[in-house]
C-alpha cells in the first residue's frame, strides 16, 4: 500500500487564556488584605495608576515620633500558641503527635476543616479513629481560646457553653436546645421547652447565651492585619442587607491626561513595555470593579439562603454548596471556588469565613446537612423499641426520600459515638 503526504484541515475549539485573563482569574482569589497590597504594588510601579487621596483625616500636630516604642514585644500566632499550650500539657509521644496533627488541621478561624477520617491518614493509621475523636473532644477542646477545633457552628457553641460560669439552670437548658433534632423555628423550640415546665424569660435568657457566642474564635484571639472582611451584614426587624466595606479600600483612578501624552509620543516613537503598562493600568481599574462587585454578589446570595441562621434562629443553617451558586449566579463553579477563598464577612455573630456558610448536603435528592442526618439518626435510636441494624435505619430514612447508603449511616451513628445495634 503506498503512503503518501496529505494536507488536512480540522477546526478545534480552544480556550486560550491570555495574560491578562489569567492575571484577572488570579485577582479573583486574593484576600482583602493581599489585594489591598497588590494594588498599593501596582501604584509604585505603574505611573498610570493613581490612588484617589480622601481628604477626610486629621494631622496630629502633637505627635512626635520619638515617643513611639520600638520595643514591641511579637504577638504569638493562633498555631503557635496552641502548639505551646499542648507542650506544656507533658502528653505520652503518641498523643502528642495526634494533638499536632489536629492543630495543623484548624484553620485561622479555629475551625477543624480536616475530618476524623482524613486525620487518621495522615498520621498513617498508627492509631485508632476513636483515639482522634477522644484527643480533640478531651485536649483540644480544652485548649484556649474557647472554641478552638469546632466542626461545625453547633459544636462551636456547645463548647463556649460548657466552658462558660454562669447559672447552672440556664446552661442546662442552652446545652438541652442545642440537642435538639427540631431546630426548625424559635416557636417549636418554645413551646418544646414551655411544655417541659421551663419559664419563658429562662428560654429567653438562654438563647441570648447562645447569640453571644463567638462562632469564629481563632480570628479574635489577636488583632491581625490579614483578617480583614471584605462585607457586612446589617440586620433590621425582618430584613438583612449586606454592604461591601469601602472603609479602607483604595480608591484607583487611571490617568487619563498622562495616557493621552503617553499615546502621541508612542504614535513616534513606539515602546513596548509602556503601552503594557498602560493595558495594565486598565485591567487593574477593571479587574479590581469586577472582583469586588462579584464577592458581594456570591456573599448577598449566601446570607439570603442563610438568613434563618443570622436573624431568628442561630441554630439553623442549611444546605448549600458551591454548584448551588455557581447555579443561580451563571458562574463556574471554579469561579465560586476561588472567589469564597479567604474572603471574609462581619456579622452580629463575629468575623467569619464566608466559606463557613456553605454546607453540602449528604443526600442527593433532599436537602440535609451532615448535623441534620445525625439528628434524624439519633432520634430513630431514641424511638426503637428494638435496636436497629444501619441497614434497617438507612431504609427508614430511604423511605422518607433520602436516598443514603448504609455506610453513610454507620460514618455519622460513629460521629455520634453511638454504638451498633449489636451492643445497644
Amino acid at each position: 500500500m503506498a503512503l503518501s503526504l496529505v494536507k488536512e484541515f480540522k477546526q478545534k475549539q480552544k480556550i486560550s487564556l491570555t495574560p491578562l485573563l489569567k492575571k484577572s482569574i488570579d485577582l479573583l482569589q486574593l484576600s482583602r488584605y493581599e489585594l489591598i497590597q497588590k494594588i498599593d504594588h501596582e501604584i509604585d510601579i505603574n505611573p498610570f495608576v493613581e490612588k484617589e487621596i480622601s481628604e477626610d483625616f486629621d494631622i496630629d500636630e502633637n505627635y512626635n515620633d520619638a515617643n513611639f516604642d520600638f520595643n514591641v514585644a511579637a504577638v504569638e500566632n493562633l498555631r503557635d500558641t496552641l502548639i505551646n499550650q499542648i507542650n506544656d500539657l507533658r502528653l505520652e509521644d503518641k498523643d502528642k503527635e495526634i494533638a499536632l496533627t489536629i492543630v495543623d488541621c484548624i484553620d485561622e478561624s479555629g475551625q477543624l476543616i480536616d475530618d476524623i477520617d482524613e486525620i487518621n491518614k495522615m498520621v498513617q493509621g498508627k492509631t485508632a479513629v476513636q483515639d482522634i475523636e477522644d484527643i480533640l473532644l478531651n485536649i483540644i477542646h480544652n485548649l484556649e481560646p474557647i472554641g478552638i477545633g469546632y466542626r461545625n457552628f453547633k459544636e462551636c457553641i456547645k463548647i463556649q457553653i460548657n466552658k462558660k460560669d454562669f447559672n447552672k439552670k440556664i446552661k442546662q437548658l442552652c446545652l438541652e436546645m442545642l440537642n435538639q433534632n427540631q431546630l426548625d423555628s424559635l416557636n417549636e423550640i418554645n413551646s418544646i421547652f414551655l411544655n417541659k415546665g421551663f419559664d419563658e424569660s429562662d428560654i429567653e435568657k438562654a438563647m441570648l447565651e447562645i447569640k453571644s457566642c463567638d462562632l469564629s474564635p481563632g480570628l479574635n484571639f489577636e488583632n491581625t492585619n490579614y483578617v480583614i472582611p471584605d462585607l457586612k451584614i446589617e440586620l433590621t426587624n425582618e430584613s438583612l442587607s449586606v454592604n461591601f466595606i469601602n472603609d479602607s479600600f483604595p480608591t484607583i483612578n487611571i490617568d487619563e491626561d498622562l495616557i493621552e501624552q503617553t499615546n502621541l509620543e508612542l504614535k513616534n516613537k513606539p515602546n513596548k513595555k509602556l503601552a503594557e503598562k498602560i493595558q495594565d493600568a486598565k485591567w487593574l481599574l477593571s479587574s479590581v470593579k469586577k472582583r469586588n462587585d462579584t464577592v458581594m454578589r456570591v456573599g448577598e446570595l449566601i446570607c439570603k439562603k442563610q438568613i434563618s441562621f443570622f436573624q431568628e434562629n442561630p441554630l439553623k443553617i442549611n444546605p448549600l454548596s458551591n454548584k448551588n451558586l455557581s447555579d443561580e449566579l451563571s458562574l463556574h463553579p471554579s469561579t465560586i471556588s476561588r472567589i469564597l477563598r479567604s474572603k471574609y464577612i462581619d456579622t452580629p455573630k463575629g468575623i467569619i469565613p464566608l466559606r463557613s456558610l456553605l454546607i453540602s448536603s449528604v443526600s442527593k435528592t433532599r436537602d440535609v446537612t451532615p448535623i441534620q442526618l445525625m439528628q434524624l439518626i439519633e432520634s430513630i435510636i431514641q424511638e426503637e423499641k428494638k435496636p436497629k441494624s444501619d441497614n434497617k435505619i438507612a431504609l427508614e430514612l430511604n423511605r422518607r426520600g433520602f436516598n443514603l447508603a448504609r455506610r453513610t449511616i454507620t460514618k455519622y451513628r460513629k460521629k455520634l459515638n453511638i454504638a451498633s445495634s449489636r451492643n445497644r
